[in-house]
């Protein structure tokens, strides 16, 4: 009896008293508005450098005149320059990059700040995501869409990138999952996102369980909702076939 009197008084003190769910509800929307937005940067930045690389590995360059190979080779380095320097350094290295470096001379909105970060981030590891799911086409597919009279452009929009989404609609579930859950570091730069909400009641109640068990239920949450809407699109897909 004594227990569940003691877990009654630590919600009340930890989320009741003076309102601090709020630090909780409003650390969540600013972590879904952040995720949604550097989700969104991430597939356009993604989905680019995807096609600048399979361009480059699929294409005979020999047909090509010497400035059109140049050119190709120069924005193909530029890509992996890219690639290589976004997934071989921490996300939170990159985040306080953002802000205390290429932003410190400028009053920016921090949610602003995170979302490029974050964004930019995660379109390395859906160029990656997205070239696979490219490369895995036959060849063929592309010719088809050349006799059909299709440009390169339209053939990748219309025949081949459609095939390889359904391809790796598995592997950008999971990114989004991993970006979801990366965006808890945004207390790095004072942003008072989830985590941070917990980690303010934590600083005023002097109590860890409760405010840090609710900031990590609520992450399994979206992360498992975001997960079934995942399964069902790939389901749909598969139907589609």
């Amino acid at each position: 009896m004594d227990f569940w009197l003691n877990i009654k008084d630590e919600f009340l003190r930890n989320f009741i008293t003076g309102s601090r769910w709020e630090y909780l509800s409003d650390g969540l929307m600013v972590t879904l508005r952040v995720s949604f937005f550097a989700v969104l940067m991430g597939i356009a930045l993604g989905v680019i450098i995807a096609i600048i690389r399979s361009t480059h590995d699929l294409s005979d360059l020999s047909r090509f005149n010497p400035l059109g190979r140049f050119f190709i080779n120069l924005i193909d380095f530029l890509s992996k320059l890219y690639l290589n320097v976004i997934r071989g350094t921490p996300t939170v290295i990159q985040l306080l990059i953002m802000y205390y470096v290429i932003f410190a001379s400028i009053n920016i909105d921090k949610a602003f700040v995170a979302i490029l970060a974050f964004g930019i981030n995660s379109g390395a590891y859906v160029a990656e995501i997205v070239r696979s799911g490219i490369m895995s086409i036959d060849r063929g597919q592309m010719e088809a869409g050349r006799s059909l009279g299709f440009n390169y452009v339209r053939t990748m929009c219309y025949i081949v990138l459609p095939q390889a989404f359904k391809n790796v609609v598995p592997a950008l579930g999971n990114e989004f999952i991993v970006l979801l859950k990366e965006t808890s570091i945004c207390g790095y730069i004072a942003l008072q996102d989830l985590t941070r909400g917990a980690y303010i009641i934590r600083g005023i109640t002097y109590s860890a369980f409760m405010p840090l068990i609710a900031a990590a239920l609520i992450y399994l949450i979206m992360v498992l909702c975001l997960d079934y809407l995942m399964k069902r699109l790939e389901r749909r897909l598969r139907r589609s076939e």
